[in-house]
């Protein structure tokens, strides 16, 4: 089972984060999202009509048809979602019908109530709810019932620098004005767990909160010294805030990553590879937190597996983050327990 909380004071900083409820970051940040769509995405509030993908479709004899639960359309679990459907429908009995979503808090209540056999999520929000912790929504209500499958890609932390701040290390960012997300989400949280890890208490900085589009906006005019944006890159808005100003993005040393790894295990560690963004000619080494499959503990063990292995063994039929969707690292970062179905491929 996943480790506790390391500390007494992490436990507070998350409770805090979470007490503003505003729900976590949903996983479903797309590519190049317009500034208030992604903002939405960030906090799993996407406004748009429910999608179905599969609705009339009817299983082989023998087969299900089984709810998988994604994230708002315009995001990228909606669009990978399908992929992995055609998958499944091509490789087993089964049918997979896919629901468009507020993404990861809103999967872990479907998965919870029994309207969801799968759904993509977070595995920082499958930890919080695991532990009843992290956010609002599931402080003091652990959600026991969830279980792992397999981590696919990563939303990665970006920790975007002012050039100008003279900022190196998180420890320089004590006195400094730094944007950790909006209040409440999942950036936030992983802000301050990062910030907690390097030293830094609240007291040490001042924390400006605000989505991603009015964070560039914040770094371009100087408002903040950095600013933590969490999404697989490249993220439109750093792309967008690179091409009109310099930027830099702190590199994360070794001790400090390896420390984030050991004080929270939904971190791995992560690269943006040097020149995805305009002037970031290096590789920037970070860590990110992984989207993940998760399923229900009370969904039949056959089925799992069945759909853990027509994916990883049909791995080129999912073009959508497929360079990172890979046996092994298929269980990189698992922040819960894996359901027996998974552990049966996976051994």
């Amino acid at each position: 089972m996943s480790r506790d909380i390391a500390s007494v004071d992490r436990r507070t900083i998350l409770k805090a984060a979470g007490a503003a409820g505003v729900i976590g970051l949903a996983g479903c940040v797309g590519e190049e999202p317009e500034d208030d769509e992604e903002e939405e995405m960030e906090n799993g509030e996407a406004e748009e009509g429910e999608e179905t993908l599969g609705e009339d479709d009817e299983p082989e004899e023998g087969g299900e048809r089984i709810t998988w639960h994604a994230g708002g359309t315009d995001g990228t679990y909606y669009p990978l979602s399908g992929e992995i459907k055609n998958v499944v429908d091509d490789n087993t009995p089964h049918v997979l019908q896919v629901q468009s979503t507020g993404a990861s808090v809103e999967n872990v209540g479907s998965l919870n109530e029994g309207t969801a056999d799968f759904a993509l999520i977070q595995n920082d929000i499958a930890y919080f709810a695991v532990n009843g912790t992290g956010i609002d929504e599931f402080e003091g209500n652990p959600v026991e019932s969830l279980r792992g499958v397999a981590t696919l890609y990563p939303e990665t932390i970006h920790i975007v620098v002012n050039p100008d701040a003279g900022v190196e290390s998180l420890e320089d960012l004590e006195g400094s004005t730094v944007n950790t997300g909006d209040l409440g989400s999942g950036t936030q949280v992983n802000a301050l767990q990062i910030l907690e890890t390097a030293g830094l208490s609240a007291d040490d900085f001042n924390e400006q909160n605000a989505g991603f589009g009015t964070a560039s906006d914040q770094i371009r005019d100087g408002d903040v010294d950095a600013a933590f944006v969490v999404g697989g890159w490249p993220v439109g808005a750093v792309e967008d805030l690179a091409t009109t100003t310099d930027i830099e993005i702190l590199d994360l040393d070794q001790e400090t990553r390896d420390a984030l790894l050991d004080d929270a295990e939904w971190f791995a560690e992560d690269t943006i590879p040097g020149g995805t963004y305009d002037g970031v000619d290096e590789d920037v080494e970070t860590v990110s937190v992984q989207a993940m499959i998760a399923t229900r503990e009370d969904l039949d063990e056959g089925i799992v597996e069945d759909v853990t292995t027509a994916i990883f063994d049909n791995e080129e039929g999912i073009d959508t983050k497929g360079e990172f969707i890979d046996l092994d690292s298929a269980q990189d970062a698992m922040s819960i327990d894996l359901h027996p179905g998974a552990e049966a491929y996976f051994g």
